[in-house]
């Protein structure tokens, strides 16, 4: 029986399925440990249990569309857009390895893509990972513009307190502050993502004489965070018990920040790039992106 990929017209994409998330999951799994281990870096995704937990949330979240690729009936790749805010992000993207190079990434895109169109998103952003060349390639050909280079790093627990910082859990009052503060920092806020965050208790804030000047999603690789200042993302950061997933992705470019993580003893697992279709505004703050965005 033959096992050749099938070719570019053979594909079509639909909407993905709860029932879809075993295979898309293995799938999920496959193609991140192939794509680092071939590059020397861990895998974002180690055990398949763990890229079918992914797309199980995925596919069922409210506020996320996602899309699956089949070829002859099987199922070869999915998609997904969070729809929740303003801005949408794309990912996780995966594609079977026994598949690739054959149009199924650019399709999963472009649905997307048309879909962020007919929604009129303002923008729509992604992470890749900076050492994929060919991933780094499909999104520039697509319109997207590299933004900002990110450092995913991972260490244990800092476990401080700074004077004149508290870090508390994020409550449903304080979302008004929070999407304020996002909309100065950035020109748009993810309070969508922010309200289901705090709803699973997984959001900090951090509060200065008295008012809110910063929040983390969560301090993971699918959390992001936002603060007036260094200082204000530094006590949210050190406050924190562990920092999940492959780690937080922090923006390579703020050195301050960046020096500070290594000096408390984080590390570089991979470097990442942050890219945009649509509205960017050049941060006026400190801020971790998510692995969406």
């Amino acid at each position: 029986m033959s096992t050749a990929a099938p070719s570019r017209a053979a594909v079509s994409i639909r909407r993905a399925k709860p029932e879809d998330a075993p295979a898309c999951g293995q799938i999920c799994y496959e193609a991140f440990h192939k794509i680092s281990t071939d590059h020397n870096f861990p895998p974002d995704v180690p055990a398949p249990e763990m890229g079918v937990g992914l797309l199980t949330r995925m596919f069922s979240q409210s506020g996320v569309y996602c899309v699956v690729a089949e070829a002859d009936g099987s199922i070869v790749g999915s998609n997904c857009l969070d729809e929740r805010d303003a801005i949408a992000g794309i990912g996780p993207i995966t594609v079977d390895p026994k598949t690739q190079n054959r149009g199924v990434g650019r399709q999963l895109m472009g649905a997307l893509l048309d879909r962020a169109r007919d929604r009129k998103f303002a923008g729509v952003r992604l992470v890749q990972a900076a050492f994929h060349n060919r991933s780094l390639s499909l999104y520039t050909t697509l319109g997207f513009d590299v933004r900002e280079p990110l450092s995913t790093m991972q260490g244990a627990a800092i476990k401080k307190a700074y004077d004149g910082f508290a870090v508390r859990p994020a409550r449903p009052a304080d979302l008004e502050a929070c999407n304020q503060l996002a909309l100065r920092v950035h020109g748009h806020h993810r309070g969508g993502e922010l309200a289901d965050a705090i709803q699973q208790g997984a959001a900090t804030v951090v509060e200065r004489n008295g008012r809110i000047t910063g929040y983390a999603s969560s301090l993971a690789f699918y959390g992001h965070a936002v603060a007036e200042t260094n200082p204000d993302l530094q006590a949210i950061i050190a406050a924190a018990d562990s920092f999940d997933g492959p780690g937080i992705l922090v923006p390579s470019r703020n050195a301050e920040l960046f020096r500070w993580c290594l000096a408390n003893g984080l590390h570089v697992v991979r470097p990442m790039t942050l890219m945009s279709i649509g509205l960017y505004n050049e941060p006026k703050g400190a801020f971790l992106p998510s692995i969406l965005y």
